[in-house]
């Protein structure tokens, strides 16, 4: 699995202007079994976001498609873990 955590580079408008086209992309990853579950960070200086467990290179590719990404409104650092222990309700998802 992995946390993406991404950090705001550029002003907050810049980022409120993308929120929209950010949110559909993620849809999309949602859609392909990728994400897992996203948010932004409190306070606003960036966003979290948890993905399944696949090869980092797919996952690099994934992110790339991301308007955040394209526009240079955030960087990006990607955390893998392995989930030894979860929730009852999390045991499918973490495998």
């Amino acid at each position: 699995m992995y946390i993406v955590i991404l950090k705001y580079l550029k002003p907050i408008e810049d980022v409120e202007r993308l929120t929209v086209p950010h949110r559909a992309y993620l849809d999309e990853l949602y859609a392909k079994n990728v994400l897992l579950i996203s948010g932004p960070q409190v306070p606003r200086t960036g966003g979290i976001l948890v993905a399944r467990s696949m090869d980092v290179e797919e996952l690099w590719a994934h992110l790339k498609l991301d308007p955040f990404y394209t526009e240079g409104i955030a960087d990006y650092q990607v955390i893998e873990f392995k989930a030894v222990k979860s929730h009852e309700v999390l045991k499918d998802l973490v495998g």
